[in-house]
């Protein structure tokens, strides 16, 4: 065997043991999970967002959701510092960081009644904090939505074999949805035939592109679908919740872990070497320093504050059973590493050679441009092993991103309307209560970003933002980590298992926001300035309040015990 197939067998090995063993002692002896508990599905269902769920249905939603292509940019991009650094990260800090986080924020939400992590920081910390946070969710979550509708534009004008299949799944996934949810039908055979209707489609799509013409009325294609998609993502967002969110993520959940299994396969037969360096000691000029930028490039596939939004804005409100969380939540971040691991494996290993590796790796504009282009490239090598077409497979792989980043987006636009009433909570803003306001709301929001931000590249603006956006997603998990470890502490837990990502994750990633601030400052880019000064100093303040808090607990703590020391 070769390196990359034994050292991917090995971290497939660690994953199972981090499963098997890790996130049982933090069921069991941390968390404590109660099958009895009423969980807020139950307590407050409505058949809109809180509804009982199956846990694998939930964990399809779940991890299609956190997933979408940023675990496949990420390590693409983190490649350039080298493999090893890239996959030490990534199967730790899937195990004990991600693992974790995504499991205990699960847990908070279900303890605290479906609230959001935003909203928990209330109780631990107080409202100021939980002011300051919301604020920091909701613009993380502009950003994503901005973001996410440029990468899937992107792609259907990059690959317009992708159109048709994505379109022609959502009549499928609704159809599965009535099935299972109002006529009673079991999950087992609307599975398997949405399966093959989606597989059946990646042919229909490869012999029917959609191409468009790259100006309509006077608006670039891109900004026309752009705009589609934001739309689409409001309307899915007050769709109920079993009508498309849930069946949707669930067969595109079979289609990813197939294409998963697919692309192992391919590896395992192909037996490639590798063509990027253990360590890169010779990185391109420009390119910034591997700590502590490695640990913000790679967020999912290790830990992304996004996760923790999920789990406690939607997933939490669809757990029948507290039990399902270790499922779900520790589960659905396995499915990032693997994710991401193949990520590194196709864009480590999968190149056709070392100059053609070089060739994509030789600029950092060129290499953190092209994450999505060198994991099609890699994998789409591994594919022709198995007898794939390059046509199909590539189809196929495009496919897969395009449905992640919409599940992604469609999730991220119903996150954003929850935050948007739990700001209206907080500052007494009764229009924001309203779910039909809230939602128009922040459909225009991300349409204003992603068309007045840049307007010489209609659509494209959320991407003028978006550098901002891994150190913005650290920080938000490095805050939910707070909230995670004063809640533990508070209820006489064991808070190490939060605290040490905690401290690992504010200090990683406020340097890299110090460092990426100073960039932009030699580089005369004042917007990125003034916003990223902007969230430093607000999750510096966060942390202040953190500190306070832990004080006011410790001196309670000490005031209950009769003055007896900690």
């Amino acid at each position: 065997m070769t390196a990359p197939v034994l050292l991917t067998l090995g971290a497939l090995i660690l994953f199972w043991m981090g499963y098997r063993f890790y996130s049982r002692f933090l069921a069991e002896r941390v968390f404590r999970l109660d099958p009895e508990f009423q969980t807020p599905a139950h307590e407050f269902r409505d058949g809109v967002d809180h509804l009982p769920t199956n846990r694998f249905v939930l964990w399809g939603h779940h991890f299609s959701s956190v997933a979408g292509a940023a675990p496949i940019v990420g390590p693409a991009i983190a490649v350039i510092w080298g493999w090893g650094p890239a996959l030490l990260w990534v199967v730790l800090g899937t195990i004990f960081f991600a693992g974790m986080h995504d499991f205990g924020t699960l847990w908070a939400s279900v303890r605290n009644r479906g609230k959001s992590v935003g909203v928990i920081t209330q109780s631990v910390i107080g409202d100021r904090a939980k002011g300051l946070f919301l604020l920091i969710i909701f613009f993380l979550l502009l950003l994503v939505n901005a973001v996410f509708a440029v990468v899937i534009a992107n792609l259907f004008t990059g690959f317009p074999e992708s159109v048709l299949p994505y379109w022609l799944q959502i009549p499928v996934a609704m159809g599965i949805g009535f099935l299972v949810y109002k006529r009673g039908m079991g999950l087992f055979w609307p599975s398997i035939v949405g399966l093959v209707l989606l597989f059946t489609f990646i042919f229909v799509g490869s012999a029917l592109p959609v191409k468009l013409p790259e100006v309509i009325g006077g608006l670039p294609t891109t900004g026309w679908w752009v705009i589609v998609m934001l739309l689409y993502g409001a309307i899915a967002s007050r769709l109920p919740v079993w009508l498309l969110l849930q069946p949707r993520d669930y067969i595109n959940s079979h289609m990813l872990f197939l294409g998963l299994g697919v692309l192992y396969l391919g590896l395992f037969l192909t037996q490639p070497q590798f063509n990027a360096p253990f360590f890169n000691t010779a990185v391109p000029e420009g390119t910034p320093p591997l700590v502590p930028l490695l640990f913000v490039t790679i967020a999912c596939g290790a830990i992304s504050g996004f996760h923790g939004l999920v789990s406690s804005g939607t997933s939490s409100k669809q757990l029948d059973k507290e039990t399902d969380a270790r499922f779900v939540g520790y589960f659905g971040a396995m499915g990032e590493g693997l994710l991401a691991l193949v990520a590194i494996m196709a864009t480590a290993a999968g190149f056709a050679s070392i100059d053609k590796w070089n060739e994509h790796y030789g600029m950092w504009e060129t290499a953190s441009a092209g994450g999505v282009k060198a994991f099609v490239l890699g994998a789409g090598n591994f594919l022709t092993t198995l007898g794939i077409p390059t046509t199909v497979g590539t189809t196929f792989i495009s496919i897969m991103i395009v449905a992640f980043a919409a599940t992604t987006l469609d999730t991220s636009m119903r996150l954003q309307r929850f935050i948007l009433s739990e700001i209206g909570e907080q500052y007494k803003i009764a229009p924001l209560k309203n779910l039909n306001i809230s939602t128009v709301i922040a459909f225009l929001s991300c349409v204003a970003l992603a068309f007045l931000a840049d307007p010489a590249n209609p659509g494209q603006g959320g991407m003028v933002l978006w550098p901002l956006f891994g150190t913005t997603n650290q920080l938000t998990a490095g805050l939910s980590l707070i909230v995670l470890t004063l809640l533990l502490w508070k209820w006489g837990r064991n808070f190490w298992v939060a605290l040490v990502p905690l401290v690992f994750v504010v200090v990683m990633t406020t340097w890299s926001m110090a460092l990426s601030i100073s960039g932009y400052i030699s580089q005369g880019k004042t917007l990125l300035v003034v916003v990223g000064v902007l969230i430093l100093a607000l999750n510096v303040w966060l942390v202040l309040e953190g500190i306070l808090a832990a004080n006011r607990q410790r001196a309670d703590r000490i005031s209950r015990n009769g003055g007896a020391s900690l």
